[in-house]
């Protein structure tokens, strides 16, 4: 079999070296020359734990290529992916679809054959449907399927997650695209996983809400913190006793200060635009997309209300983590693209450091540079600040050395918004210590 992926994004990547690492020959088609040409040397633009040494296996034997040139890469391709961006579109929170209606119209103009064209991209219910009409008045005479195949990637993870997903959902419409696309995951079926057959819209309505609801799990533990601070209870045992009923599950309880991502925010978005759309508004939603965007306005009012107790008007403050998670360089939608110009504003010299994500960062802070020191690493952005505060939960950010911080932080001041620390041990130590729900 061979198949052919649109796009060579984070999906479209790591879709297309999975699939050649079950055995099938990709092919991943990119207009971006230059990109293109790092990939065909195994240079891959993000960073993904083991993505790198996956990729150059499966170029060397030749069952992973890159090109610029679709329609040679249609010629024998049993199904084509779609797997370009779909952000939100400016001015009204839509998911823009200018790129998978762009990469239809390509395919109407020069496949030749029968074929399944799949939307792997994260894309509004219906989209599906406008696909199969841009190809079929394009090329009218041609026969093929249009599926919905949504990815259920983790970045930091997302290796795993394909190899060994919990579920893979597949819409079509026809028998044949469903014995293709069955073929195609056959190596999974060995490890008896679920494969979900449904119609187009239902595929492309389940990732929506299972982003939506996982996100609605992050913003309900982070609201019981708030209330946790007011009442003096501990939101880390809440969320272990909440987290022990089987109907509920343990994981997406860890308060934090937002959500960010290239998922979360557009997909809350998209669904709630959807549902407006439609006369059937999703209110949940809605409310867990405001107050995801509230929390993370607000952080900085929790870092400034533990150094007001320094008499110092210009303060530097050392931050640990930048990007929206660990184990990515993905700074999309980070609580720090709000914490770091906020803090800036409130004048205070920053001293940054994450172990991935300082490449993206220097292009999101480019303007700020004045006030911004970029560090090494974790000890060299704490030397001689008044503060720190730890916005990502980076494993290396998990075992500092305590003593050694103490000694060269100007004040012994922790702002802990992951909760990776014990408060206890860090009072003991002489730290005046700030974690989110949790009791002193």
């Amino acid at each position: 079999m061979k198949i052919t992926i649109i796009g060579t994004g984070y999906v479209g990547l790591v879709s297309g070296t999975c699939f050649a690492e079950f055995g099938v020959t990709v092919t991943c088609v990119d207009k971006d020359k230059e990109k293109i040409g790092k990939l065909k040397k195994g240079i891959i633009p993000i960073f993904e734990p083991g993505l790198d040494e996956l990729v150059k296996k499966n170029i060397s034997e030749k069952r992973l290529y890159f090109d610029t040139d679709l329609e040679k890469s249609l010629k024998e391709a049993d199904i084509i992916f779609i797997a370009v961006g779909t952000p939100s579109r400016r001015g009204d929170g839509h998911a823009d679809l200018s790129y998978v209606f762009s990469a239809a119209k390509e395919i109407g103009k020069r496949l030749k054959k029968y074929a399944v064209i799949v939307n792997k991209s994260t894309v509004p219910i219906g989209t599906g449907k406008k696909v199969y009409e841009i190809i079929k008045k394009i090329n009218p005479k041609l026969k093929f399927d249009v599926a919905s195949n949504p990815e259920f990637l983790r970045e930091g993870s997302a290796i795993n997650d394909f190899m060994r997903p919990d579920r893979v959902v597949i819409g079509c419409d026809s028998d044949k695209a469903k014995n293709l696309l069955r073929e195609l995951y056959r190596p999974l079926y060995l490890l008896e996983t679920p494969i979900i057959f449904t119609k187009r819209e239902t595929a492309e309505l389940i990732k929506y809400a299972a982003n939506s609801f996982l996100a609605t799990k992050i913003t309900f533990i982070n609201e019981i913190s708030d209330l946790c601070e007011k009442v003096g209870a501990n939101v880390s045992d809440v969320s272990i006793g909440i987290g022990l009923d089987g109907r509920i599950g343990k994981k997406f309880l860890h308060p934090g200060p937002g959500y960010g991502g290239s998922c979360f925010p557009k997909d809350t978005l998209a669904l709630v635009k959807t549902a407006q759309d439609k006369n059937s508004p999703l209110k949940l939603v809605e409310h867990v997309v405001q107050s995801n965007l509230n929390r993370k306005k607000m952080i900085y009012k929790r870092v400034l209300k533990m150094l007001s107790k320094l008499k110092k008007k210009n303060k530097v403050i050392s931050i640990l983590g930048l990007t929206f998670k660990p184990n990515t360089d993905d700074m999309r939608d980070s609580p720090s693209l709000n914490l770091v110009p906020s803090l800036i504003k409130n004048n205070c010299k920053l001293k940054l450091y994450d172990p991935e994500g300082m490449k993206e960062a220097k292009t999101y802070f480019k303007k700020y540079s004045n006030y911004i020191k970029w560090c090494n690493d974790s000890y060299e952005a704490c030397e001689k600040s008044d503060a720190l505060v730890i916005l990502t939960e980076w494993n290396q950010f998990r075992a500092l050395d305590l003593v050694k911080l103490k000694k060269i932080l100007n004040h012994p001041i922790i702002i802990d918004l992951r909760n990776i620390y014990n408060p206890k041990e860090l009072q003991e130590l002489g730290f005046d210590y700030d974690s989110i729900g949790r009791p002193i």
